[in-house]
C-alpha cells in the first residue's frame, strides 16, 4: 500500500468517486480506525458486482472486529443493489481473513502492464 499525504488522498478519492467509489469509516469513540473503499461495477462477463478496492484497519485495532464490520457493510450494500458477488484483491497476509468470511481465490490471473 502506498502512503499518501492529505492532498493526494483527497485528489485520489475525488477521482475515484466519479466511477461510484465510496469510502466507509469504522470509528471507536470518534477515532477513525478503519476504512473501506468500494465501488459498483458492471461488466458483460460478470454482470453487476461490488468491488472492494481498499480495506485497512489501524494496526493497533486489528482483531477488534472493525474489518469484519466493514466487510459486513460491503456485503449488505451489494445485496441491497441486487448484486450477487463481491470481488477484491487481497494481500497475501490477508487471505486467511477473507477465507474465514467464505471468500475463495478467483482462478482468473490478474495481469498488468506498466505504461
Amino acid at each position: 500500500m502506498r502512503s499518501l499525504d492529505e492532498a493526494a488522498f483527497l485528489r485520489c478519492v475525488t477521482r475515484q468517486s466519479y466511477s461510484g467509489y465510496e469510502l466507509v469509516g469504522a470509528f471507536i469513540d470518534g477515532e477513525l480506525i478503519g476504512l473501506l473503499g468500494m465501488r459498483p461495477v458492471h461488466t458483460l462477463a460478470r454482470g453487476a458486482f461490488l468491488h472492494v478496492d481498499d480495506l485497512v484497519v489501524a494496526e493497533r485495532h486489528r482483531g477488534s472486529g472493525a474489518g469484519r464490520a466493514l466487510m459486513d457493510y460491503a456485503e449488505a450494500d451489494a445485496r441491497a443493489r441486487d448484486m450477487n458477488w463481491v470481488f477484491l484483491d487481497a494481500k497475501p497476509d490477508a487471505v486467511t481473513f477473507y477465507e474465514q468470511r467464505d471468500y475463495v481465490l478467483h482462478p482468473a490471473p490478474s495481469m498488468k502492464k506498466a505504461l
